[in-house]
């Protein structure tokens, strides 16, 4: 499921991302590989803010959708 579903102070793993290349380098600058843990800590209107690696990124919807929990 996409990281936009993901409930508030859960913990996750990340299973895959996705989108175009562009997209999945972003995100893995970001942090998003597969196999890290991720916990959403706040999320308003698809748009999400993570504790991923000790660090607080924010994530907007679209960018959310290409990260499967």
């Amino acid at each position: 499921m996409p990281l936009t579903m993901a409930s508030v102070g859960e913990i996750n793993i990340i299973r895959r991302v996705g989108g175009n290349e562009e997209t999945r380098r972003f995100l893995e600058n970001l942090g998003f590989v597969a196999g890290t843990e991720v916990i959403v800590l706040s999320a308003i209107g698809g748009n999400v803010i993570v504790n991923i690696k000790d660090s607080r990124v924010a994530v907007n919807a679209d960018m959310a959708r290409h990260i499967m929990i």
